[in-house]
């Protein structure tokens, strides 16, 4: 038997067996995390952007960074995207991920890499999606940066937590070095630090405010297109401001 013709009591037993789940997913009826602290997450959050992206992706590639149970990936590949590649570094959620495709019949590949793995892919997808992994990450901007270089040819859609101030204040492009009261504003960039854990998970190293996680993506060379929820942006690939990338510049004041 295949597992697309799975009973439901076959696909709860193996729900439980996987488990626990992050996403919560409807397989044949079957809910994969019915308790989520989040509500029926991420459909929750899925109904306040999906919007923003195109009903129709046939034609078009997708990659899922951090696909976590496949949610988004199994989302794009409803809306007829023609290849879709999930990469999470977790077995746990790699095992899941390629069971709700199996039992939903949709044709998605998984693979165990990190954000920070991209370049071995060496092809470029019409739209990455990098949502709930940038705080998870030690060196977030050069996540960014390497989505750039080497898997964007197109579209980002992204999300982080944020946290601090919603607001986002005008900044100069440059301040002589005895200007500081701006960074003492909350609409300033900021991204705060974690060293231990953020909400029993050790794996939560980042906390930007809004005006970070903008400037952020801006620096990394996206534009952003679209802001249709409060942690949620559709960028766009864009020029990056300056050209070092990843590269730590080995000039400057002395």
């Amino acid at each position: 038997m295949t597992t697309a013709m799975l009973s439901q009591d076959e696909i709860r037993r193996r729900v439980d067996a996987l488990g626990p789940w992050f996403h919560n997913l409807d397989l044949n009826g079957v809910s994969t995390a019915p308790s989520h602290f989040l509500g029926d997450y991420p459909m929750v959050k899925w109904r306040r952007f999906s919007r923003i992206i195109p009903d129709r992706l046939e034609g078009k590639s997708v990659l899922d960074i951090g696909c976590n149970a496949g949610f988004y990936a199994m989302e794009m590949k409803r809306r007829g995207a023609e290849r879709v590649l999930g990469l999470d570094t977790d077995d746990e959620y790699l095992a899941q991920a390629r069971f709700a495709a199996d039992v939903s019949r949709l044709k998605i590949e998984f693979r165990k890499l990190s954000a920070y793995d991209v370049g071995s892919l060496g092809e470029r997808f019409d739209l990455v999606i990098f949502m709930g992994v940038l705080y998870h990450l030690r060196h977030p901007l050069l996540a960014l940066d390497l989505i750039h270089e080497h898997v964007a040819r197109d579209l980002l859609l992204f999300q982080s937590m944020l946290r601090g101030q919603g607001r986002v204040d005008p900044v100069d492009e440059n301040y002589d070095f005895w200007t500081t009261e701006q960074f003492d504003s909350p609409g300033y960039p900021k991204l705060h630090f974690i060293e231990r854990e953020y909400a029993d998970d050790p794996t939560n190293w980042w906390a930007p405010n809004r005006a970070c996680a903008e400037a952020m993506l801006r620096s990394a060379g996206f534009k952003i297109l679209a802001h249709p929820e409060d942690e949620v942006y559709l960028c766009g690939k864009a020029e990056r401001p300056q050209a070092d990338g990843a590269v730590y510049p080995a000039r400057g004041a002395r």
